[in-house]
């Protein structure tokens, strides 16, 4: 498979709409918004600079951020300025989680992982041409900032009325856990960031989740008291299964945006997994397909489910944007061989290992007869129920039918087996010496 045939389709806003205001909305990336009129027109007119937040709570972004990845992206191919800040300061603190309080993490780790989500944000847009990215770091004015000059010149200009009853605050002091002080003043801190890029760079538009209102609104509200002007805020809307789950993660275990901790071939099977009734809103927010493009694949969704080809074509298209077309070519030759439809000899090995390790897998020594192979990975529960399994002609290794006298030996790259029973049940074989 060419790498061409797998590559993301190249970032562009679609033409047929208007403005690129008009495009958020019909790809659902609009939840809530300052005034809507005024930011469609402000969308429509010159270029405006505008920023999106992302702090270091963690060594890599996942794919709720890769949602305001992709609105900054879109945004700036409308010819506007987009400011990445990442959160050298908030992210020593952490906004307010609905349950508990943060663990802190230690000074040096933030600084590390700054360096790392800085790398990731600047995969994502253009630091080319008139309308070039900036990266910033907000620890950069925080840190000179006194107590004291921070209460004077920006807590004086705060209600804590009004800061009592922003959704995440109002949750926390209505449970046991409480809040305390240090997580109730994030939001003052968000404020002062969206001031001094206002300040600095003539920033006018901050984007975030729809779960960061407050604190969106908690910059707005500080520059039309501080400089008596107008800035906008839009939120985008969390997103969640239709069945009411929470989006890209599963037992704690996120969908991360680092190759390290979620490997391309997890997150292709992630979107491959979509659910027919969320593949076409992902084909909106999480692709550059067309209006056109999308409307075909929904077609083809309520005409031939069965086909996939909307999971297929949302799973291409992430994994190249995301892992490049490179990794894209390889996860799809991958996932194709494992389930029949390829070579399972030609494949990467690095590929083909990070695939087998989200299967049922198990390591043995070289020469372990299939009988324990297919009892130590979990496909049979017996030696007994193994023998009658190879008996029926339904297990094959490394893609060939075996007999009770094979032997798991790793002849695949990497020195791998997999092992299958029936059509579709398989897993991975790690092979010693």
């Amino acid at each position: 498979m060419s790498n061409s045939s797998v590559s993301a389709t190249a970032p562009a806003n679609d033409p047929s709409f208007e403005n690129v205001w008009d495009e958020l909305v019909w790809r659902g990336l609009v939840h809530v918004s300052t005034d809507q009129e005024a930011l469609r027109a402000l969308l429509a007119g010159d270029p405006i600079t505008y920023y999106c937040g992302f702090d270091p709570t963690a060594p890599s972004l996942h794919l709720g951020n890769l949602v305001q990845l992709l609105t900054m992206r879109r945004l700036q191919l409308a010819g506007h300025k987009p400011l990445g800040l990442v959160g050298g300061s908030t992210g020593l603190i952490g906004d307010p989680r609905p349950t508990a309080e943060r663990t802190l993490n230690e000074r040096e780790t933030v600084e590390e992982w700054v360096g790392y989500l800085r790398a990731q944000v600047e995969r994502f847009l253009s630091f080319e041409g008139e309308n070039a990215a900036r990266i910033v770091n907000n620890l950069d004015w925080t840190a000179p900032l006194s107590a004291l000059d921070f209460l004077r010149e920006i807590g004086k200009h705060y209600r804590v009325g009004t800061m009592i009853k922003k959704d995440a605050v109002a949750a926390r002091l209505n449970s046991e856990a409480g809040i305390s002080y240090t997580e109730f003043s994030y939001q003052i801190l968000q404020g002062m960031d969206y001031l001094e890029l206002y300040r600095q760079y003539g920033c006018v538009l901050q984007t975030g989740g729809s779960d960061q209102w407050g604190n969106l609104t908690s910059g707005t509200d500080l520059i039309h008291r501080v400089e008596g002007v107008h800035v906008h805020a839009i939120g985008t809307p969390l997103i969640t299964n239709s069945d009411g789950t929470k989006f890209g993660k599963s037992e704690g275990n996120a969908i991360w945006l680092d190759p390290a901790m979620c490997s391309p071939y997890r997150m292709y099977q992630f979107w491959l997994n979509t659910d027919d009734a969320d593949v076409i809103s992902r084909l909106k927010i999480f692709t550059f397909l067309t209006r056109d493009e999308i409307e075909e694949y929904e077609r083809l969704v309520a005409a031939e489910p069965f086909r996939r080809e909307a999971q297929r074509r949302l799973a291409r298209e992430v994994t190249a944007f995301v892992h490049g077309a490179d990794a894209a070519a390889a996860v799809i030759a991958a996932s194709e061989a494992l389930f029949g439809q390829g070579d399972l000899t030609v494949l990467d090995a690095g590929t083909l290992r990070e695939a087998l390790e989200e299967l049922p897998n198990a390591t043995v020594a070289s020469g372990t007869g299939v009988l324990q192979a297919l009892v130590d990975t979990g496909l049979v529960s017996s030696l007994s129920e193994g023998r009658r399994a190879i008996a029926q002609g339904g297990v094959s290794l490394d893609g060939v039918k075996v007999d009770e006298a094979a032997l798991v030996t790793g002849a695949l790259p990497g020195g791998v087996s997999v092992l299958r029973r029936g059509k579709r049940t398989l897993a991975g074989v790690f092979v010693n010496g």
